[in-house]
């Protein structure tokens, strides 16, 4: 696989923070510092070397949707960080000299270097305390005003409803593995952890897996954060593990409250645009669109927030959380016996839960850092929007899985649906429900204009129909005009009036001589030969389709009086 299709790949499956290290001194050939990558892909995985500070400048360039950190010798930093301090991408700079510098007054002047250091230790130290706060303050969010029904919101009850309810079985953990080892080739501590992954995981040790923040943290925070249905699709049963696993621990220490409501705090930052989004909609709904750690020490979060609130482009947040016990709401739990950090007192809330965003209080006189109040909904509240949006969308009650597929046309995820069946469909094995699942995908590609990919799942269609077991020749006639139908959009007029014409053949065989289905291929062929101008051809076609329609139509039937109009032009 080509560089840059990896590099690509390591955004899309892990967070989107890149690592660009400045030193004219790098040598892979030494040992040190191969030492000194190996614990910096630890902590970032996409890392770049530059020799020159140009490289550095053009791959800050090119780094449009990530957050990049720096990390430079002292010699090339005085040239490189006037050159890149304004970067909005840029989130920091760490200086590195072997020895003490003898002049750092310049590095005052710049407010995005955020030490000198003469020990790479310490940089390890605070490259992963810089990296916590990104997963802190880039948690997927979406905003509801009350009483609206937003489609990109309901988008996410529709998940929520379906993701933990899928079945996988034992390969999809062996696939995940697959694909990771391949993103994660050159991280040997990665590669480890994924080895043990394959090899150790079970559903009851989600939690266990999820707080250790190594490759599965990263890849369910950015796959909720910017909806990547891909990665969700992959890691779909260790979702369904995690929020069972939550599930459980709730049913489990929910007596432990003793039905009295309690407060829980959580501090990040938000970006200025989504703190704007988050004024306006005060009195309406937030949902927190991943898994959602938060603490019952206001202390931590509020430190998160003011480090948050340093940064020029986000406001720091202290979430203020009222939490009711009896209601019936998104499950939550303590986990601290369950976490791979023991120490810490984490409250950690399934994926999409919502609250009402009550009072907005500024906290300083900077305007950067504030204080949201949120109080935990009822599940019902969603349950109710849900059923309003179904009602509104006529949004069909099918089976999990094909409301899945519903749910990525809907969303314009068509080329995501390969996916989907590959992962999730695979081990069906009635070919009912394999057909049923085909004649989804090609008209989810039909709708999208990919005519090819549509008939290439109408003729898997097709293969399953001509079973000599159970020959469907009503099924098969369809599926040829639509195939038809498909080469007509594509103006491939010879292979359309092929289809169409296999219709009659069958239907010369198998149905009566006035059966719809017969004139529906008449009708199409005579479109056919009147788009390539044969208007004889066409109009005997269109004739003959309109004798059967009048004997099997009512007389004010749209087909009937579109074939008199097209015959009279």
């Amino acid at each position: 696989m080509a560089s840059s299709n990896i590099r690509q790949l390591r955004q899309q499956i892990t967070q989107n923070c890149l690592l660009l290290w400045v030193d004219a001194s790098i040598d892979l050939m030494n040992k040190d510092s191969r030492h000194k990558l190996t614990q910096l892909k630890s902590i970032i995985n996409d890392i770049h070397l530059c020799t020159q500070p140009d490289q550095c400048i053009e791959l800050l360039t090119q780094a449009d949707n990530e957050r990049v950190f720096v990390i430079t010798s002292d010699s090339l930093g005085k040239h490189l960080v006037p050159a890149i301090h304004g970067m909005p991408q840029l989130d920091a700079i760490y200086i590195f000299s072997d020895k003490k510098l003898s002049d750092q007054e310049w590095t005052q002047n710049w407010t995005k270097i955020k030490g000198v250091h003469t020990n790479m230790k310490e940089i390890y130290q605070v490259l992963q305390l810089a990296v916590k706060q990104y997963n802190q303050d880039f948690i997927a969010i979406s905003f509801l005003m009350e009483n609206e029904i937003a489609s990109s919101f309901m988008y996410t009850l529709i998940f929520k409803d379906i993701l933990p309810r899928i079945g996988y079985d034992r390969k999809a953990i062996k696939r995940l593995a697959a694909c990771c080892r391949e993103i994660f080739a050159d991280n040997t501590a990665e590669l480890k952890i994924i080895d043990e992954f394959q090899r150790n995981y079970h559903p009851q040790e989600a939690i266990w897996w999820y707080t250790r923040e190594w490759f599965i943290y990263q890849m369910v925070n950015r796959a909720f954060r910017v909806l990547d249905v891909d990665i969700i699709i992959k890691m779909g049963f260790f979702l369904r593990d995690l929020h069972e696993q939550i599930q459980n621990l709730y049913e489990q220490q929910v007596s432990n409250y003793g039905r009295k409501p309690f407060v829980v705090y959580r501090g990040q930052g938000l970006m200025k645009p989504d703190f704007e989004k988050l004024e306006t909609v005060k009195g309406g709904l937030m949902s927190f669109d991943s898994f959602l750690s938060t603490t019952k020490d206001k202390e931590v979060s509020l430190h998160f927030a003011r480090n948050a609130s340093t940064k020029s482009d986000m406001v720091g947040i202290l979430f203020i959380m009222f939490i009711d016990p009896c209601l019936n709401s998104a499950p939550f739990a303590s986990i601290k016996e369950m976490s791979y950090f023991k120490v810490e007192d984490e409250i950690l809330f399934s994926m999409y839960t919502v609250f009402r965003v009550g009072a907005i209080k500024q906290m300083d006189n900077k305007n950067q850092l504030y204080q949201v109040e949120l109080q935990l909904i009822s599940d019902d509240d969603e349950k109710r929007r849900l059923r309003t949006y179904r009602r509104r969308e006529v949004v069909r009650d099918d089976s999990r899985r094909e409301r899945f597929i519903n749910l990525l046309v809907k969303i314009s995820q068509f080329n995501k649906t390969d996916e989907l069946y590959n992962v999730l469909f695979e081990q069906r094995r009635a070919e009912a429900v394999k057909k049923s699942y085909y004649e989804q995908l090609g008209s989810a590609y039909l709708h999208q204009g990919n005519y090819e990919k549509a008939i290439w799942y109408y003729e898997k269609v097709l293969e399953i129909q001509k079973n000599p077991s159970n020959t469907d020749y009503h099924g098969q006639c369809i599926s040829y005009c639509y195939i038809g139908m498909l080469y007509t959009n594509m103006e491939e007029y010879s292979k359309a009036v092929t289809f169409y014409e296999k219709v009659l053949k069958i239907g010369e065989i198998f149905f009566p001589s006035n059966d719809p289905l017969m004139a529906t291929s008449y009708n199409n062929i005579g479109l056919v030969y009147y788009n390539i101008k044969e208007y004889s051809k066409a109009f005997s076609y269109y004739e003959r389709a309109l004798n059967i329609w009048q004997h099997a139509l009512p007389s004010t039937h749209p087909h009937i009086n579109t074939v008199k109009r097209v015959l009279k032009s």
